[in-house]
């Protein structure tokens, strides 16, 4: 019995280590089936330099993009990676796909400490080509977790401030956020420009309802800020008084100036009658010296009338005229005067003087609202 059991022990024992041989060599086997990704990025990466040094750049740019998409964060480092974005920028401005370039650049020289001095240069070298050929957008947004989409495309990233990179031409900006109004905002891209731009979202109306309701947790603070009381606060009538003063000042240097008009012509008729009477008191030998002694012809009663007349009108006209003039230039004046400290908020309205220029005369045409 106790040589069954012995060779029973030992069975089992052979067993144990044969399985546990067997499934060593599968690890093994399986281990070198499978090349780790450090291998990977390594291979892709030898593959780009041989054909970056051969010339071929679409073959090198397509060996560092698999090798960029390969290097994951767990087994690569920041520096690596950024070695990678460079050295994919700099096959992109030898393709002169400048705005991809210009992205992975810059991505890379977000680590320049990291990175050694000559590869440092080469890749600032490349992001200064690249930046000849494109615009540069520096988007600063208010509030910082806005959705932003250029062109209609949505930025993944949130962001206070962004840095994107556009081919010249038009492209347009739109951002939104929960309670907040949609702010769009176009420009024309510039080749080898930067444009900055910076968007406020202002705050929906049934937003600021609710932030000053009774009640709500938001209403210490609101009473603490003045900027939100003043904007929901009506206008008063001092404040919005400019408007009805342009328009009464409009209408009175028109009424003024017409009868200005009228009553100068009334007095240039009464003169023309005037001097119809004395050309015939000159015409029947009655001289105008007749009229001043103590016995004087009925027509020296008409001549002083006329003469009285045509004073009056005369008088009448200039006064007219010259009030008119004096609204009309006060009238103009409050165009160009901003009465936007009276009001919660800067004034929107706008006067627009454009030129007009005719066969007959030249002016000024002035167009806005009050």
């Amino acid at each position: 019995m106790r040589c069954i059991a012995h060779s029973l022990s030992i069975f089992l024992a052979l067993g144990v280590a044969t399985g546990l041989t067997r499934s060593a060599s599968a690890d093994d086997i399986q281990a070198k089936a499978k090349p780790s990704g450090s291998s990977s990025v390594k291979d892709h990466v030898r593959r780009g330099q041989r054909a970056r040094n051969a010339g071929l750049w679409v073959e090198a740019h397509a060996a560092y993009k698999a090798a960029l998409e390969a290097a994951d964060p767990a087994t690569s480092t920041e520096r690596e990676r950024a070695e990678l974005a460079g050295e994919l920028g700099l096959c992109e401005v030898a393709l002169r796909r400048y705005r991809d370039a210009a992205e992975h650049l810059s991505r890379s020289l977000e680590q320049r400490e990291t990175l050694p001095d000559a590869l440092r240069r080469r890749f600032e070298a490349g992001q200064r080509e690249a930046a000849k050929h494109i615009a540069t957008l520096v988007l600063g947004v208010d509030p910082p977790d806005a959705e932003v989409f250029i062109d209609g495309e949505r930025i993944g990233e949130i962001a206070r401030t962004y840095t994107r990179f556009f081919e010249p031409g038009k492209h347009m900006v739109r951002a939104r956020a929960p309670g907040r109004e949609d702010a769009l905002h176009s420009f024309l891209a510039v080749a080898g420009a930067e444009h900055e731009i910076t968007m406020q979202l202002p705050r929906t109306a049934a937003s600021s309802a609710r932030e000053t309701a009774p009640g709500s947790p938001k209403e210490a603070p609101q009473a603490l800020s003045s900027s939100p009381a003043v904007r929901d606060r009506p206008h008063s009538p001092s404040i919005s008084w400019p408007g009805p003063l342009r328009i009464t000042g409009i209408g009175l240097t028109v009424a003024t100036g017409s009868l200005g008009a009228v009553f100068m012509v009334r007095a240039m008729t009464a003169d023309g009658d005037l001097d119809e009477r004395n050309a015939k008191l000159d015409a029947a030998g009655v001289s105008q010296g007749v009229c001043r002694e103590a016995t004087r012809p009925s027509a020296c009663s008409e001549l002083k009338g006329l003469r009285q007349e045509r004073d009056l009108f005369a008088g009448l006209g200039t006064a007219m005229v010259v009030t008119s003039g004096v609204v009309g230039a006060a009238t103009l004046a409050s165009f160009f005067t901003d009465f936007s400290f009276l009001q919660a908020e800067p004034t929107r309205a706008r006067l627009a003087l454009v030129p007009t220029v005719t066969p007959a005369q030249a002016g000024l045409v002035a167009y806005g609202a009050w």
